[in-house]
């Protein structure tokens, strides 16, 4: 590759490094050629070279091994949590393929600290799902809903259609608003074999109560996202100064999940 004259030779670097890694012809972790074998191939210094590893390491595109040198990264793919939206939609958004593998669907007496969010419904639906991005595992779903609108998915492809498109393509009932709430959990058993990852891992932990027309509650759900494939970005948007902050502080802009997989580069 010949620099072009006009713009900085470390920006071209990244740019033809950035652009190789994303048409796959570096794969996950594979090593990129040493900082002496960059500067030769394209006649700069090691200092050149090193400024744009540098932007490619603030982009997670690369990551780097004392002494052993650059290696490429696993590629994130953001999505709006602002909308409410499915894992479908949460996929697509970020350039993934959506599917799950049906881990137990059958009905149960709802847990106490379950049934309190289910408007205190004694028998439930419970319907756990490994979901994956690209058949990659990217969360584990245990979803609890009252048997009214759990019979309504009888017959239904769980692992490829939504509860969200099911009821909302099938029988008109929209999902309007939801209640979410973000914490960390360690995975037990039943939940790191799926993820693919060790008992007692750190997870990102989303409980959500999605309601319907009239606040009827849809259903409860315990979404478990494998820490080292999502992380949240939040942005917010500070009011002009002569408005001020505002009693209820900034507002929020955007908050967007952003996912990792083995094969997003």
């Amino acid at each position: 590759m010949d620099l072009e004259s006009g713009r900085p030779r470390h920006e071209q670097i990244s740019d033809w490094l950035r652009e190789h890694i994303e048409q796959g012809t570096y794969e996950i972790d594979e090593k990129l050629p040493s900082e002496k074998e960059l500067g030769e191939r394209f006649d700069v210094s090691r200092v050149t070279v090193r400024r744009a590893l540098q932007t490619l390491e603030s982009e997670d595109y690369i990551y780097r091994r004392q002494g052993l040198g650059s290696f490429v990264q696993e590629r994130r793919a953001a999505q709006g949590l602002v909308r409410l939206t499915d894992f479908a939609q949460d996929m697509a958004q970020a350039g993934l393929e959506a599917s799950s593998k049906v881990a137990h669907h059958a009905p149960e007496t709802a847990p106490p600290d379950v049934a309190v969010h289910l408007a205190d419904e004694s028998k439930v639906m419970r319907l756990d799902r490994v979901r994956l991005g690209d058949r990659q595992p990217i969360a584990f779903d245990r979803t609890w809903l009252p048997m009214f609108y759990a019979q309504l998915l009888e017959g239904h492809d769980l692992e490829h259609e939504t509860i969200y498109h099911i009821l909302e393509t099938e029988y008109d009932i929209p999902v309007l608003r939801g209640q979410y709430r973000i914490t960390a959990a360690n995975a037990g058993a039943a939940v790191a074999e799926p993820l693919g990852v060790d008992e007692g891992q750190a997870l990102l932990l989303i409980e959500r109560l999605s309601l319907t027309e009239g606040e009827k509650r849809v259903y409860f759900q315990r979404r478990y996202y494998r820490s080292d494939r999502v992380a949240y970005e939040l942005e917010l948007a500070r009011d002009s100064p002569e408005h001020g902050s505002g009693e209820h502080g900034m507002p929020l802009r955007d908050f967007e999940p952003v996912f990792e997989t083995d094969d997003d580069v």
